[in-house]
């Protein structure tokens, strides 16, 4: 597999993701639904932004990785926030979770006006191996 970044700017790289993503020879893809800082119960968290989002990143990981795939290869990211201004002083521990994987993905950040009862954040991928 080849994974090549597409970025004709520098600033994009501060805010950890790249402009585009091309990717040749798959040996296989996983679409990743939204995930959220919901327990192993299937409850869903009623703690605040920050909480949610190491929740949701370590669900996230979980799913990644018992599907035999990589968080570095994670090629497509799409975050929604019910606010990114209570998301964004927390922004430093998806860039940190981003770094400690070498993650270089297309990444999209969504307000939305609700998640699923009391959820503040949820992040959907594609992932390539």
């Amino acid at each position: 597999m080849e994974i090549n970044a597409i970025n004709p700017w520098k600033w994009q790289d501060a805010r950890s993701y790249t402009q585009a993503i091309e990717v040749k020879n798959v040996e296989g893809t996983l679409y990743v639904s939204g995930q959220t800082a919901i327990d192993d119960d299937g409850i869903s968290s009623t703690e605040d932004m920050k909480t949610q989002l190491i929740k949701s990143l370590a669900n996230l990981e979980r799913v990644i990785t018992e599907a035999g795939y990589s968080c570095s290869n994670i090629v497509r990211l799409n975050v929604y926030t019910t606010s990114t201004e209570e998301l964004w002083p927390h922004f430093s521990i998806f860039q940190d979770w981003i770094a400690r994987h070498g993650t270089k993905q297309a990444l999209t950040l969504l307000e939305v006006v609700s998640l699923f009862e009391t959820l503040k954040v949820e992040l959907e991928a594609t992932v390539v191996k």
